[in-house]
């Protein structure tokens, strides 16, 4: 198993805004990230033409380019991931830093299932990609881990544990993002919307982080819990505010949002 390179800190997103609808790509977006160019938002990725992406990327597998055309975004996502595991197998993983693109990258990150490893090793991948200086990246990464990690919670929280430590705050994100209750763009976790407090090995850990990217992930994550779970997150909020006092304002706040909304509309 090859170990993912570590990215450069040039592979951020493109500098542009990004456009808010797909007809507002401009032309010369289009061209720079069919060319193998970062991304500015989602909306970028999503106009794009996929299969002209692999055909500048990957050109030994240009004649595949029609099954990047697919109508489902993640689908096309997929498609990718499918297309380097043919082409490279696990040596993917050594050679990720190599492709500008965050979307190529992305094709890397949602290969990972496709190893068939433990899930210990899986996210030991998915953690370069967690780390990566691109936010879409990030996204991908929870997003292709998600499946095993719902399919073996007991196992997948005691090694995510490690990641909510870690010192780079974008891997303590990925450690609530990738079992948060209700997914964005993924299923849901059944098991986290009805018993939230399996999650707590990692809760504890991050409920105090300084970071506001880690803040946002944990408030995010307590709101969704709130949907199905009420009266179990503003437990744990108050005894998190008697520890810790103001430094969880702004947890607290966000989490309690969905909450107060219902409230005020009584």
């Amino acid at each position: 198993m090859h170990a993912v390179t570590s990215f450069e800190p040039a592979f951020i997103q493109a500098e542009r805004r990004g456009a808010r609808r797909l007809a507002d790509v401009t032309s010369d977006a289009l061209r720079e990230l069919e060319a193998g160019g970062a991304s500015a938002n989602h909306i970028e990725q999503m106009a794009m033409d996929m299969g002209a992406l692999l055909a500048s990327t990957v050109p030994s597998q240009a004649h595949r380019a029609q099954e990047m055309r697919i109508p489902n975004f993640l689908g096309r996502m997929r498609a990718g991931a499918a297309i380097l595991w043919a082409e490279y197998g696990e040596d993917v993983y050594g050679q990720a830093a190599r492709w500008s693109s965050d979307t190529v990258r992305g094709w890397v990150a949602f290969s990972i299932p496709m190893t068939s490893r433990p899930i210990a090793t899986q996210l030991a991948l998915g953690q370069g990609f967690a780390a990566d200086p691109h936010f879409a990246v990030r996204e991908w990464a929870w997003l292709s881990l998600r499946p095993i990690v719902a399919a073996h919670l007991d196992v997948a929280i005691a090694e995510l544990e490690r990641f909510a430590e870690d010192p780079d705050p974008r891997v303590r994100r990925f450690a609530s993002e990738v079992i948060r209750p209700r997914g964005v763009w993924s299923t849901h976790i059944t098991l986290l919307k009805d018993e939230p407090g399996l999650a707590l090995p990692i809760l504890d850990r991050l409920i105090n982080d300084r970071n506001r990217y880690v803040q946002d992930s944990v408030a995010n994550w307590l709101n969704d819990a709130s949907k199905s779970q009420p009266a179990w997150v503003t437990q744990h909020l108050e005894c998190w505010h008697t520890r810790y006092g103001d430094d969880i304002a702004y947890v607290r706040r966000r989490a309690l949002r969905t909450l107060r909304r219902g409230q005020s509309q009584v």
